[in-house]
């Protein structure tokens, strides 16, 4: 069965290449919001070291509605240190949007979330963004794009890419680049005609791969992920396939699918679609959320190990104390253990080393950040 109403699209891009901004104009151009509820730039960039910094570091969803079809937009992050996220958004989309500056062209770090979206099976649309510098070179750009599609992969389809010219700034899409339109609408038809839609068996068991994390003070864990087939219920009671195989029984309290910038209770979500699951506390990165009589796992997410390590010790230093809000090993460990409720691409160990005035223990982690 095809769903037709629904598309998936994963966006993957360099930092710095447009790919929020792009988001943005999504969002203030599908007639969905009104002027109020889009404030400011980058808006999907609400974490605080996100907007310090400018970059996407958390994957994160979002659904528009455009003609009666409801887009799910992954936007994720552009940096390789950010890789734990990358490869697990990717298992919820069926297409993805690359965006490729049209001066700068492709980037060390567009291989590296390219290569990860080819080994998900996916086929990128290309869209050179950024149209409107003066120094916009589009031809060679294409050129680079194409040397880099052949290099990475021997999918002729994949090769056979459509491309899409834009300026995010100014809100524009065109098939030409010599045509500046004011929208993007062009955009939101090649999602139509170029993403597949999602196929599935809704009169399977139920499936759901979790693949992002969240978490509040309020509910605990909250398992993000798609529904790959049959259909998910608020109260039904199912099995829980973690990595290492064992499986648990838990019952799955609340449901939300991805409604604009937030999330809309529901009673059900069929397979297909997005949601966010609470009410399961052991749920976990690659966790496969099944049918109680007829426990079947999905393939298990791989995901990269640490490239960081670093050691958080007492300071001992003359300037101790005098600045900063957290001051003791004990807060820099309690902000560890939060972040390892959603990041997986996180590992915490307790150190060995204590001093007699200290009540806490040196903390050392081996992350990616």
């Amino acid at each position: 069965m095809k769903r037709t109403e629904i598309r998936n699209i994963a966006i993957i891009a360099h930092v710095d290449h447009g790919k929020t901004t792009l988001v943005d104009q999504t969002l203030r151009q599908c007639g969905q919001f009104r002027d109020a509820q889009l404030k400011g730039e980058r808006i999907l960039d609400s974490n605080d070291l996100e907007r310090e910094r400018g970059i996407t570091i958390l994957a994160k969803n979002i659904a528009i509605q455009y003609k009666g079809t409801k887009i799910n937009m992954i936007d994720t992050p552009g940096h390789a240190d950010f890789g734990g996220e990358v490869e697990r958004v990717l298992k919820m989309a069926d297409g993805a949007l690359l965006l490729i500056d049209a001066f700068e062209g492709p980037m060390p770090q567009t291989r590296f979330v390219l290569r990860k979206a080819f080994e998900y099976g996916l086929r990128p649309m290309v869209v050179i963004n950024k149209m409107d510098r003066k120094d916009a070179r589009p031809a060679e750009v294409l050129d680079e794009v194409l040397d880099l599609f052949i290099e990475l992969t021997n999918d002729e389809q994949a090769i056979g890419f459509p491309v899409i010219y834009a300026s995010a700034t100014q809100g524009w899409a065109s098939l030409d680049a010599k045509e500046h339109p004011k929208d993007i609408y062009t955009l939101f038809e090649a999602i139509f005609q170029h993403v597949p839609v999602p196929e599935v068996d809704p009169t399977a068991p139920a499936q759901m791969l979790v693949t992002t994390l969240d978490y509040t003070d309020y509910v605990g864990r909250i398992g993000i992920g798609r529904v790959h087939a049959g259909t998910l219920r608020s109260g039904q009671k199912v099995a829980l396939i973690h990595r290492d195989g064992t499986i648990a029984t838990e019952q799955i309290a609340e449901l939300y699918l991805f409604d604009g910038l937030g999330r809309r209770k529901v009673d059900e979500v069929p397979a297909g679609d997005i949601c966010a699951v609470v009410g399961i506390q052991s749920v976990d990165i690659g966790t496969t959320l099944t049918d109680l009589e007829n426990p079947v796992p999905l393939a298990i997410i791989r995901i990269d190990e640490p490239t960081l390590h670093m050691t958080f010790r007492v300071n001992d230093s003359p300037f101790s104390g005098r600045s900063g809000k957290y001051l003791t090993s004990r807060h820099l460990r309690d902000r560890l253990e939060k972040e390892l409720e959603h990041n997986v691409a996180l590992r915490v160990e307790r150190g060995l080393h204590r001093r007699s005035c200290m009540s806490a223990a040196a903390a050392c982690c081996t992350c990616r950040c």
